[in-house]
């Protein structure tokens, strides 16, 4: 995959801004899961229940921001969207109530997706070519997943560097540690939008605008068979991405870990992402793309069942091992979800309907998923709610695994 150094600027701004619009959202209660719920005086379902409106708007914000995507440059677009998640995280630093908490979820369901999500996908689209999909969109999250492991590092030093090694510390002496971790991620997050405002290049993007937004594209996109499977591929796999937001708190409520030793297990498993990513999208460029994301669920059922089992988890190597076999697979299927669009021969200048109305269904574990384990966490507390969660996820992921399935049979004819 031959490109120009303005090509590779080019990407690299996609993959800084494709991670850190979700930094205030996602990776800081992914890293913190045990201290956010502290520092705001919740539970997992209200936490649950927050992650619930973000979806719900969010849900909205795929279907109309798909044919924006399909309009508009990606550069304005994108710069906006992180400026407004970044306007967010000023309030995230006031520690508001439970309700105005939902409201800020809700905010961000807005901002992280109808200026961002399709412009993004369908930018990454046209860099990767006919050939390169699976190395483009490997090398796309694989990238956000380093760039949320870097942002984990930086938060994580932020926060332990507050606290002086007090893990002891009184709840105002946390939330002011947590307070520095949210005011560093909003000012990376604005510089990142400064970036892409100035430095996202989007000419080559011009031919692959349609002339006006018509519901008539949506009507088009839904005839096609492969975007409702596609729907159900990114639904079981976001289940699994969802899931692995319970592996920092796993460590603590099950294996008595402290607060910064669990919130750098969950920075270990930001590190696995990449790897990932970045592997099995060469792979699968190479050896049939599709089968790939049927093995990526696969791998993903044995890592669930694996943590639902328990064994082995007090051995400190065997646990990293679980985490890494979840994760991989997971991570796998993330990355290869996107690049099938040109597998499944979707019309490229409809790449932002398309992923517009297939995250409006494939994301809706944003809706239900946070509720969903946080009331079996809460109804079965300690290892037992944990293995029923991870029990669910091997039930989804056996259904992602047919949907994959089909998609390759449908796109192989």
């Amino acid at each position: 995959m031959q490109k120009s150094k303005t090509n590779w600027i080019y990407i690299m701004l996609l993959i800084l801004a494709g991670e850190a619009v979700f930094i205030l959202p996602f990776v800081l209660q992914r890293v913190f899961r045990a201290t956010v719920l502290d520092v705001f005086q919740i539970n997992n379902t209200e936490l649950g229940l927050c992650f619930t409106a973000y979806g719900l708007v969010a849900m909205v914000s795929y279907l109309f921001g798909g044919p924006i995507a399909d309009r508009f440059e990606p550069r304005k677009l994108i710069a906006c969207s992180l400026w407004f998640t970044a306007l967010g995280g000023i309030v995230y630093a006031s520690f508001p109530g439970f309700y105005v908490l939902q409201v800020l979820y809700g905010f961000w369901g807005f901002s992280t997706i109808f200026l961002f999500w399709s412009p993004m996908i369908k930018a990454a689209r046209i860099w990767g070519g006919a050939k390169d999909q699976g190395k483009t969109f490997g090398i796309l999250d694989g990238g956000r997943g380093l760039v949320g492991a870097l942002f984990g590092v930086f938060t994580v030093a932020l926060f332990a560097n507050s606290l002086a090694g007090n893990v002891d510390a009184l709840l105002e002496e946390t939330r002011a540690a947590f307070k520095m971790a949210i005011y560093g991620s909003c000012l990376l997050i604005i510089i990142i939008g400064v970036l892409v405002w100035f430095y996202l290049k989007t000419a080559s993007e011009d031919d692959q605008k349609v002339d006006q937004i018509s519901f008539k594209l949506v009507k088009e996109v839904a005839k096609l068979p492969v975007v409702w499977l596609l729907m159900v591929i990114i639904l079981t796999a976001y289940v699994g991405y969802k899931t692995t937001d319970i592996i920092s708190l796993y460590a603590r409520d099950v294996l008595s870990y402290e607060e910064i030793a669990s919130a750098q297990i969950g920075t270990f498993l930001l590190f696995i992402r990449p790897i990932a990513g970045v592997a099995v999208g060469f792979i699968a460029d190479r050896y049939n793309i599709t089968r790939w994301l049927i093995i990526s669920f696969v791998i993903t059922v044995m890592g669930s069942l694996w943590f639902a089992s328990g064994l082995g988890h007090a051995f400190l190597p065997l646990f990293l091992v679980s985490i890494f076999t979840l994760a991989g697979g997971v991570y796998a299927a993330r990355a290869l979800y996107f690049a099938v669009l040109e597998k499944g021969k979707i019309p490229l200048h409809l790449t932002g309907t398309a992923v517009g109305l297939a995250s409006f269904i494939g994301f809706t574990p944003d809706v239900f998923a946070g509720v969903m384990v946080g009331t079996i966490l809460d109804a079965y507390p300690g290892q037992s709610g944990h293995q029923y969660v991870f029990l669910v996820l091997a039930a989804f992921s056996v259904v992602g695994c047919w949907a994959a399935w089909r998609y390759h049979r449908i796109s192989c004819r």
